[in-house]
């Protein structure tokens, strides 16, 4: 990182880094990101049947079963829905079998960071600053550990813990092992301090993360969950197709008692229920059958949590280098959690009932992916320009080999000498190599010809960010540019979308005897009347803006300003104002809270002052403490 980091700054752009960890981290997402992009998605059709079975006792029992084929087009579906239409449904098999379940092992950092990711919602670094505090307070064990293992003292207090709370039946001593290579067991797994300590007292982010941990652990001694699995096979009269019905049953909760893990997948976990008793033999009833256009899902953009399994899966990093290496791609910019809105999507559903088929189109409805790790354009310029150039260094295997190499040295099985010197003597020349070729900077990629100017068209890595640029700097007339917009890519941009970038700022006169235009900066779109400046919408197109919409738009924002304004002491420059997280006065470029119990519309100008002086002497007695503490060090 340190000798690569400063052929970025002058190959891409500056205050950029480059590391053993964070770099394939990012090529980790920028290869997801493409085989997102890249993918196809195909239909099928999923043939659902509700059957009645014969009565009992005067109620009529049904059975959702599901076929266990599934058609590639609609004339295939169309022609087996057809077929159905006089057929005979008889259940041909009826199997029932005991499943178990076993519990998760006690966390690891990784484990408990992907656990509060998925339960909680923290982030990665919030769970490790969490886990810090409580580590510090004495509530949990040290919590950057790559080991499963429990002292004796901790399996003997949490048998105690399970007896007292559900018994000897719910009891089952379990010694986990560490199955990772490389793993670091200098600590043992992560677990409350004292397990008779149910409840802590702190904040709410902390009581929640402790009674996560302490679930895993107590969780990790229970007993097998035990179920009961039946499944039935309907055969068709006219077809050799089959429906499946499938059921299952807790019979003993276990450790479910207390805890259950989450998992990254984003479809329902939900089982299906009892079934009613069936005979084999018994002819049903077909009250629906159905089917249903399925698309094919493309693969998940990662989440910290499921980043972090991958990073484990790969021998990348060490448990304290999964939070700061996430911190650090996200403040390089190299990823953002942005946003995604996916598109609603048309399908076709066709339904027997009645001896009769109908068909419908409807559309699904448009899904938004919130927190979901996707790279910008400066992390997928670096990446390829890495990969271009230290293809070794970027390499999956290499980074997990250095993993075991450092092992090895600890252990004084490898001299560290001999280990990085062979590196260096091949690594070095590559970097000078790099440093000092010439050619066009990384990530420039040219459009087309602008048809007014007749000059090349670019879109480049810039000081600020990604920009399109009209020329070269070797033009007699200086190169134009232009900042892309939220949610263009260099990767995909056109030209015709890169010279509408030079459309703007279109400029409407003079409105309220100041200019009056609509631009787009660093923040986005914008109308700017004067000096003061009024966002575009997001869903709205700076260059159909017109003249009349801007003139609406900085109303609307004098509108909402007026409303935000409570109380106005002019002649002192003292505003109580409406926020977002309630009431405030503002004064002098400062804002200032109201205490507790103070109604802002009934504020008078003393009060106002007196609020303002008591914040000042608080601020000054903070900046002594911190001064007298420098000194003390």
């Amino acid at each position: 990182g340190f000798k690569l980091s400063p052929v970025l700054w002058r190959k891409v752009k500056p205050a950029l880094s480059a590391g053993r960890v964070q770099s394939v981290t990012v090529r980790l997402i920028v290869e997801r990101e493409r085989e997102i992009n890249n993918f196809v998605s195909e239909s099928g059709y999923k043939v659902t049947a509700l059957f009645e079975l014969p009565a009992k006792g005067g109620e009529t029992r049904r059975l959702q079963t599901e076929l266990s084929k599934r058609f590639k087009t609609l004339e295939q579906a169309q022609a087996f829905l057809q077929s159905c239409q006089g057929a005979e449904f008889t259940i041909s098999d009826v199997s029932t079998k005991p499943l178990k379940k076993s519990p998760a092992a006690p966390f690891t950092t990784s484990t408990l960071q992907q656990e509060a990711a998925r339960k909680l919602h923290f982030t990665v670094s919030q769970t490790m600053m969490i886990a810090q505090r409580l580590y510090e307070s004495g509530m949990i064990t040290y919590m950057r550990t790559d080991s499963v293992n429990l002292s004796d003292l901790a399996l003997n207090t949490a048998k105690a813990e399970i007896l007292e709370m559900v018994g000897e039946k719910y009891y089952k001593r379990r010694k986990y092992n560490t199955k990772s290579k490389g793993a670091q067991e200098a600590h043992e797994a992560i677990r409350p301090t004292y397990l008779n300590v149910r409840e802590i007292e702190g904040t709410a982010q902390e009581r929640k993360l402790y009674d996560l941990i302490w679930k895993r652990t107590i969780a990790s001694q229970m007993a097998d969950a035990e179920f009961e699995k039946t499944t039935a096979v309907i055969n068709i009269n006219n077809s050799d197709e089959k429906f499946v019905a499938v059921g299952e049953v807790l019979k003993f909760d276990g450790f479910l008692n207390v805890y259950m893990e989450s998992t990254d997948d984003e479809i329902s976990q939900e089982t299906d229920g009892m079934l009613p008793k069936l005979t084999e033999g018994d002819i049903l009833d077909l009250a629906m059958m159905q089917a249903q256009e399925r698309f094919t899902q493309r693969p998940a953009r990662y989440t910290e949590a499921s980043l972090v399994r991958k990073l484990e899966e790969l021998g990348i990093g060490r448990p304290s280098t999964y939070a700061p290496t996430i911190s650090t791609i996200l403040a390089r910019e190299y990823v953002e959690k942005r946003e995604i809105q996916n598109e609603a999507r048309p399908y076709r559903v066709l339904t027997l009932k009645a001896g009769k088929i109908k068909e419908e189109d409807k559309v699904e409805k448009a899904t938004i992916e919130k927190g979901k790790l996707s790279p910008t354009d400066i992390g997928i310029v670096v990446n390829d320009y890495l990969l271009a150039n230290f293809p070794n260094i970027m390499d999956y295997n290499f980074t997990a080999r250095v993993e075991l190499d450092f092992d090895k040295i600890a252990e004084g099985k490898l001299e560290w000498t001999k280990n990085i010197d062979g590196f260096y003597t091949q690594f070095h020349p590559n970097v000078e190599e790099a440093m000092h070729s010439t050619g066009k900077k990384a990530g420039e990629r040219e459009l087309g010809i602008d048809p007014v100017s007749g000059r090349p068209v670019f879109v480049k890595i810039g000081r600020f960010g990604p920009v399109a640029q009209i020329g070269t700097a070797s033009d007699e007339e200086k190169p134009r540019f232009a900042s892309l917009r939220t949610g263009q890519s260099m990767e995909s941009i056109t030209i015709d979308e890169a010279l509408d970038l030079f459309k703007l700022p279109i400029d409407f006169g003079e409105y309220e005897g100041e200019s009056l235009s609509v631009g787009i900066g660093k923040f986005g779109p914008y109308i700017r009347h004067g000096k003061s400046y009024v966002s575009v919408p997001k869903d709205e197109d700076p260059l159909t803006v017109t003249r009349d919409r801007a003139i609406e738009l900085i109303a609307e924002k004098r509108q909402a300003d007026k409303n935000r304004e409570i109380k106005k002491f002019e002649a002192e420059d003292i505003l109580v104002l409406n926020g977002r997280f309630g009431a405030y006065i503002t004064h002098a470029g400062e804002n200032y809270k109201l205490p507790k119990g103070i109604v802002a519309a009934d504020l008078t100008l003393e009060q106002c002052q007196e609020i303002i002086a008591n914040e000042a002497n608080k601020s000054k007695g903070t900046t002594k403490k911190k001064a007298t503490r420098t000194k003390k060090k």
